[in-house]
């Protein structure tokens, strides 16, 4: 396998080429800034751009376009239909073979390296068949998301507890899929977007097993006041969070003082990892109605949301994960609309 060919299919997580928008994506160009300002991002790899673009060269490619070509923006029957059809090429799809073996080369980088955040210990452990299989969240990263003016966050799909090679090359076929859903057909169509400008990256992470998890603002979404930082956080992974499955827990951090200030909810489900994949389970009564943060790890998140806010400039909407006390950051996007712009 050439070095050159496994180098442009997939890229280090920090890599210096990966901030390029063109090659990651908007999600993968964000966590590679994150990554290489020293913030603390789970590790992984990217499945660039160029990976997508070799998996569908050819007819998958032409059948992709062609069915694109019959959307009317203002007609969501054909939105459903386009991505009726585009859904059957990439049913269809094999990942060739050289992608294919820089991904299993990039997932071999991670088992190698050992200890994670999922709380797993490194090395292998008697009994265990997945003792040398990493957990890792597959996201997708489209080259038109989490950028300033626009919102597509969610338009696309991510895969979380994701184990072993098969697994993964599946995950990350499904994340190309979910680049033509018609949601996201919809969207882009509304907005002018050609069809044949957009492609995505993919981004594979060591899976945060997150004892809570959530999002924070570094500006007050609704007033636009940047006088405290604004934290949402439930028990458990963040997508019952980021899904709206749950009533999160709100905590105010003032930015000078670094007081806090809480409502706590009370969380009927939290998203838990499971031998396969995840599920949502109820909350017990034990910890329904207790904080999912303490004051201390939500003045940690918030110095680490104006950090991240100060690198970009601009006010930052960021995913974030605490596992044995430790915050993780999952991703970070420009705060959109008018609260991003005060």
């Amino acid at each position: 396998m050439s070095t050159d060919v496994t180098h442009s299919f997939t890229l280090p997580l920090d890599d210096p080429t990966a901030v390029e928008l063109a090659v990651t994506g908007g999600k993968g160009s964000s966590l590679a800034r994150l990554a290489a300002a020293g913030l603390p991002v789970p590790g992984g790899f990217h499945v660039t751009t160029d990976a997508y673009r070799s998996a569908v060269a050819g007819p998958p490619q032409q059948a992709i376009l062609a069915a694109a070509r019959d959307v009317d923006p203002d007609r969501p029957e054909t939105h459903e239909a386009a991505a009726a059809r585009i859904a059957e090429v990439f049913a269809a799809l094999e990942v060739p073979e050289p992608l294919a073996d820089a991904v299993r080369a990039g997932y071999a980088s991670l088992r190698a390296a050992g200890g994670s955040p999922d709380g797993a210990a490194g090395g292998s452990t008697a009994g265990s068949a997945h003792a040398v299989e990493p957990a890792v969240a597959v996201r997708s990263s489209a080259t038109a998301e989490d950028l300033p003016g626009m919102s597509f966050a969610g338009q696309q799909d991510s895969f979380l507890n994701i184990r072993g090679e098969g697994a993964l090359l599946r995950a990350v076929r499904d994340c190309w899929a979910s680049l033509w859903t018609a949601r996201a057909i919809a969207y882009r169509a509304r907005r002018g977007i050609p069809a044949d400008e957009v492609t995505l990256a993919v981004v594979v992470q060591r899976l945060v097993d997150a004892d809570a998890a959530g999002v924070l603002f570094t500006v007050d979404p609704m007033t636009g006041s940047r006088d405290r930082v604004l934290i949402n956080a439930a028990w458990g992974l963040g997508e019952a969070v980021v899904g709206g499955r749950v009533t999160p827990d709100t905590f105010y951090v003032a930015r000078v003082g670094g007081a806090v200030e809480r409502a706590v909810s009370t969380k009927e489900v939290r998203t838990v990892r499971t031998a396969d994949g995840t599920r949502d389970e109820p909350v017990s009564a034990a910890l329904r109605d207790r904080p999912s943060l303490t004051d201390e790890q939500a003045v940690r998140l918030a110095t680490l949301g104006v950090r991240i806010e100060e690198l970009y400039g601009v006010a930052m909407d960021v995913e974030w994960a605490v596992h044995d006390g430790t915050p993780a950051v999952l991703q970070a996007r420009p705060v959109t609309g008018a609260a991003g712009r005060s």
